[in-house]
């Protein structure tokens, strides 16, 4: 049984209901306005933790920082090529894309982790603003 502690329910409650997935850094921001003492290691370590127990995901995609999802349930994302964002992506389930996969492999697909890119909505109308200026 792993104690209770007031830093790691904070870091849950931020991440919960969030569709933007900060970074370790972007969480620490915000949390120490309300916990002045919270460290930037205590938030690492409590990512991490609550990341090994399945009560949030993170997302590592080898570019830039992890990412983190309060949001368990299986979905997709969708990273902005422009300003880095990191968003949940509302689309039909593609989950029949293991058996495509699976067609040509000898082995077994238990799943898979899709990352959209592109231009996130803010971005592409930035774009369009100023090919029309």
């Amino acid at each position: 049984m792993i104690k209770r502690s007031r830093q790691r329910e904070c870091i849950k409650q931020f991440l919960m209901g969030r569709t933007d997935h900060p970074t370790a850094e972007t969480i620490y921001m915000h949390l120490r306005k309300e916990m002045p003492s919270l460290s930037l290691g205590t938030v690492y370590r409590n990512l991490s933790l609550l990341s090994e127990l399945g009560e949030i995901r993170k997302i590592s995609t080898g570019i830039g920082p992890d990412h983190f999802d309060g949001n368990t349930a299986p979905h997709n994302h969708f990273i902005c090529q422009q300003c880095g964002q990191f968003l949940d992506l509302k689309m039909d389930n593609i989950d029949h894309i293991n058996d495509i996969a699976g067609k040509n492999f000898a082995g077994l697909i238990h799943g898979h982790i899709t990352y959209f890119y592109g231009m996130c909505p803010e971005c592409a109308k930035e774009k369009s603003s100023k090919k029309t200026s």
